[in-house]
């Protein structure tokens, strides 16, 4: 429901504007008790003259050799924006939101969404065509035979942008692995999802064929994960995703094993009719997969965000 805010390059014509708004005196008072080289800096109101003037061309910040930026990134803003080796409480505490305002927007460069909405995407029209297949199945058969139809379709759209974010955030900077991986898997999702669509697949002969392609998929995804890894091992953030999907991949497979073997009904027959059957445990299984996935994506966001390349 919350959209991760990015930085729009174009609202920067706006800049001039936004450096009216603090306290430029009281900016200079509070930056004075962390700097001790801030006589030596330009005057914060030359300063905005300068940012101002120098806008149309995008050169926001004067030299590093004139404005000490370094230095006021170390000592002055709070460790939420910069985790540096400096502390001082004191600063800290009364450092106001001016600064940090005013600097934010330059801290981070942001990195295209579209694969992450892509997987918010698929979720949701996977558990939108679920909701409508169990709500008009009971229509009539011919409707009942094409809900389920667009339910494995939704399955398949799921599944195939599940690997959207791990694959584009993680290779990046290899475009030429990340634009394999992503064609494989969006030519397999494709195939998948035209195969629950076309009837002449739903012979019994193709039984297998269709298996085949929906457990081609979920596992289709161990390749670049392990990539990944091989990649970034000495990374966190590496460990950390491969931590969710391994979490989001064991949710899937318990919702599917428990779908297959038809617990608990199977076991007290005519007692979970209303709740607990097993096809509301797999729906509650998959969400809790989708859920984790969505997690992995933020940490895949914050770190490409905050690094890049």
């Amino acid at each position: 429901m919350k959209v991760p805010k990015v930085v729009d390059l174009q609202a920067l014509q706006h800049f001039p504007d936004v450096l009216k708004k603090p306290d430029l005196h009281k900016l200079h008072v509070e930056l004075f008790a962390c700097l001790p080289s801030l006589p030596n800096m330009p005057d914060l109101h030359r300063l905005r003259e300068e940012l101002t003037n120098s806008l149309p061309s995008m050169d926001l910040l004067p030299s590093p050799s004139t404005w000490h930026i370094i230095e006021i990134l170390t000592r002055c803003l709070p460790e939420r924006l910069f985790h540096g080796n400096y502390t001082d409480v004191g600063v800290l505490l009364s450092m106001k939101e001016d600064v940090v305002n005013l600097i934010a927007p330059f801290m981070l460069t942001p990195i295209t969404r579209w694969p992450f909405f892509a997987f918010l995407g698929g979720a949701m029209f996977c558990l939108f065509s679920s909701s409508t297949c169990h709500l008009l199945a009971c229509h009539s058969e011919r409707l009942s035979y094409i809900m389920l139809r667009l339910d494995y379709a939704g399955i398949a759209a799921l599944i195939s942008t599940s690997f959207y974010p791990t694959v584009y955030y993680s290779f990046m900077c290899n475009p030429f692995f990340c634009n394999l991986y992503l064609g494989f898997i969006t030519l397999l999702g494709i195939g998948t999802m035209l195969v629950s669509l076309l009837p002449v697949f739903e012979k019994p002969e193709y039984r297998k064929f269709r298996a085949s392609l929906f457990f081609g998929m979920g596992f289709s995804g161990i390749a670049p994960i392990l990539h990944k890894l091989i990649l970034f091992w000495n990374r966190p953030e590496a460990l950390h995703t491969t931590g969710y999907e391994l979490l989001m991949g064991l949710f899937y497979g318990i919702g599917t094993l428990i779908y297959a073997t038809r617990v608990p009904e199977r076991w007290m027959p005519g007692k979970f009719d209303i709740a607990g059957h097993s096809h509301q445990l797999f729906h509650l299984f998959v969400v809790a997969g989708a859920y984790t996935h969505y997690h992995a994506g933020l940490l895949y966001l914050r770190w490409r965000d905050q690094e890049g390349c």
